[in-house]
């Protein structure tokens, strides 16, 4: 009896998704625990599973809006499971599965647009690599073989264009994913919900510089992580949280939830958009500890793989536009977080040398953002909230001396 394929609660709140793309095809033979679909909510991408072997019978096509629930598919675990293939035969097809074109070429698999196209540009299937279902060679593999040849395009051959310039005026217009849209409206709700305001200090990274390249071979051999500066950073935060605690808690209602804990939220830019995944109690732990968990926290967001536990909570958060080339920027709040800090691209710039006053020294220079909610946090806490993170930074060892 075939079992139903239905979209899986995200997690609490989440009641609508959208179908990513499928990684097999209808009529495909697929396995135990492979991963059929992809599914995007306004938080997390999910992979969903196959609960059985069996012939997959898809009924939800890409980019579907589905509620939580919605049968997308079935699979047959009755099905005749097909032959292993022989190195010299073709692979057997499944139950109901589209059967591809005889060739002779010993190509395998191939659509047959992929194959019209393979033959019109006078390409070798055997050399082509399918990256489709069960390897299938699709158009875009063509395609892609063909530029690495340097095959002419299968197309009627354009008259040469006119001497000078061509105007090129194409559009094209993409659906919002869910996650793209659920960014939107955090940022407008953030807008239009908190008093933002922007306070601005710059911090001399010298100290930091030069700690790291001494330390950070030794570092890594120990630890098995690299030594960044966001373990410094989210160091220098926690310190700063302390002393000013209404920077580490929200607005709820008409009372103000004060956290005795520090779980920073870090911004990391994926291809689907930002996500801001959190290290949890971040008062407890080292340098090596920060750094393991920003590591895998963001190499599983570039993965799709994050949970929604994974983003849920977070008090304060820092993003780190500097990777990107940024100078200066106003970071917008993480409703319902009272504070985010913004870091910025480090620069050599001539400043003042504080170890000899009047005289200019040409030192790698960092510009911090703090923007915060002014109706909690009060502009004298945010100015010497920044101060004491400039201080931390430009004297490393008050970090160990949390002083």
């Amino acid at each position: 009896m075939p079992i139903e394929l239905t979209i899986p609660s995200p997690g609490e709140s989440i009641t609508e998704v959208v179908l990513g793309p499928w990684h097999k095809a209808s009529g495909e033979w697929v396995e135990k625990d492979e991963t059929l679909v992809e599914i995007e909510s306004d938080k997390v991408t999910l992979d969903l599973p196959a609960p059985e072997s069996g012939v997959l019978r898809v009924v939800a096509e890409e980019g579907a809006e589905l509620a939580v629930g919605t049968v997308i598919g079935s699979i047959d675990p009755d099905a005749q499971r097909p032959a292993v293939a022989s190195p010299n035969d073709e692979p057997a097809p499944a139950a109901g599965a589209e059967t591809p074109p005889a060739s002779g070429d010993g190509a395998g698999r191939v659509t047959p647009m992929g194959r019209k196209l393979a033959a019109e540009m006078g390409l070798d299937l055997t050399a082509i690599q399918g990256t489709g279902p069960s390897g299938r060679i699709t158009k875009s593999d063509v395609l892609a073989a063909a530029t690495a040849s340097g095959a002419p395009p299968a197309s009627v051959t354009a008259p040469p264009p006119p001497p000078g310039r061509t105007a090129v005026r194409g559009v094209r217009r993409e659906r919002l994913s869910k996650l793209r849209r659920r960014i939107a409206e955090r940022l407008v709700e953030a807008q239009q919900t908190a008093a933002t305001l922007t306070t601005f200090n710059e911090a001399d990274m010298s100290q930091v510089m030069a700690l790291r390249a001494e330390h950070k071979e030794a570092f890594a051999e120990r630890h098995g992580v690299g030594l960044g500066f966001m373990s410094f950073f989210v160091t220098a935060c926690v310190s700063a949280l302390r002393t000013y605690p209404r920077i580490n808690a929200y607005i709820a209602g008409d009372e103000v939830e004060f956290h005795d804990y520090v779980d920073v939220s870090i911004a990391v830019g994926t291809e689907k958009g930002l996500v801001v995944p959190v290290v949890r109690n971040a008062e407890t732990m080292s340098f090596a500890d920060i750094e393991r968990a920003i590591s895998d926290l963001a190499a599983r967001a570039r993965e799709g793989r994050l949970s929604l536990d994974d983003m849920t909570g977070g008090t304060f958060t820092i993003s780190n536009g500097g990777v990107y080339g940024s100078l200066l920027s106003t970071p917008i709040l993480n409703p319902p977080q009272s504070g985010i800090l913004g870091l910025h691209k480090i620069i050599k710039r001539p400043v003042e040398d504080p170890g000899n006053p009047g005289q200019i020294a040409l030192r790698p220079m960092m510009n911090l953002a703090l923007s915060y909610d002014h109706r909690l946090v009060d502009g004298e806490e945010a100015v010497k909230f920044l101060v004491h993170v400039k201080e931390q930074i430009e004297d490393p060892r008050r970090m160990m001396l949390g002083i």
